[in-house]
């Protein structure tokens, strides 16, 4: 298992060097567990043979946006550049799960909640049972809470780059390990043609916002979305703040199309952010 840390695990370690201790309970997973770490004029030393020196410590906890992983007694810090969208992807710390900045936008919401609080929301909406679809698994979170309910998970990832970012995050670990959950890459407009009939119980459409991807608002889309989803079935689109001025004119016309191509119900679902559509 990696060590990986951000400012909010630095910081402690800051103010434990000033009072003058020698030991102190640590995260080196972002908040997942703990672990004694000591404290000695050099640095930082880990049970499992890490050293962090004073200055990388520091520089850590300099970096606010960012989170580092441990390699031996070097940093390494998770961001990475995709030539396919011609982004930079990087993994940023919060009080809970982190979240994936894509060429420094966030891609969970993280004002007045966090990145899974904001997962817990949109599993709320989907209910997920059965076979579930996500259209896009960024770090994996929704798949992963989906896989708890669900007999099984496909997720669809656009750019593998962000699969990497996911890869060095210890929240995102089930997306790798759990049998319930295949991956697929590609572009959700262009893996969706190729999935079965009525297939899917649950469907957790989360696309990037509009402007970034228009192909997945469309009716086109939302007709092979209509076409894999079981009578009954029940879908969530998460779209974005209803509040905002574009929040309110994409969710009437994401509405609109949805009841065009077929959905019985579409319902405004405020607390995730999106609106639920039932066939």
């Amino acid at each position: 298992m990696n060590i990986i840390v951000s400012h909010i695990q630095t910081h402690p370690l800051i103010k434990a060097r000033e009072a003058g201790q020698f030991a102190m309970e640590f995260s080196p997973d972002l908040g997942l567990s703990t672990m004694t770490v000591h404290l000695s004029p050099d640095g930082v030393d880990f049970s499992t043979g890490e050293r962090l020196p004073w200055h990388a410590v520091e520089e850590v906890n300099a970096n606010e946006n960012n989170c580092f992983v441990v390699e031996g007694d070097a940093l390494r810090k998770v961001v990475a550049f995709s030539e396919y969208t011609n982004r930079v992807y990087s993994l940023m710390p919060t009080r809970s799960a982190p979240t994936m900045l894509i060429s420094g936008i966030p891609m969970h919401r993280i004002k007045d909640t966090d990145p899974y609080r904001d997962t817990l929301e949109k599993i709320k909406a989907a209910r997920p049972v059965g076979e579930v679809l996500d259209t896009a698994t960024g770090l994996g979170y929704t798949a992963i809470e989906a896989a708890k309910t669900a007999h099984h998970v496909t997720t669809i990832e656009l750019d593998p780059v962000a699969l990497d970012i996911a890869q060095d995050n210890p929240w995102s670990r089930a997306l790798f390990d759990n049998p319930k959950i295949t991956q697929c890459i590609g572009d959700s407009y262009d893996v969706i043609e190729t999935l079965d009939d009525t297939y899917f119980t649950r469907i957790i459409h989360d696309p990037p916002m509009y402007n970034l991807a228009p192909h997945l608002y469309s009716s086109d889309f939302y007709m092979e979305l209509y076409r894999v989803l079981r009578g009954s079935g029940r879908m969530f689109h998460y779209i974005g703040n209803p509040e905002s001025k574009s929040g309110r004119s994409v969710t009437r016309g994401v509405i609109q199309r949805l009841l065009a191509v077929g959905f019985s119900q579409v319902k405004h679902y405020a607390q995730a952010f999106g609106v639920v559509a039932f066939k």
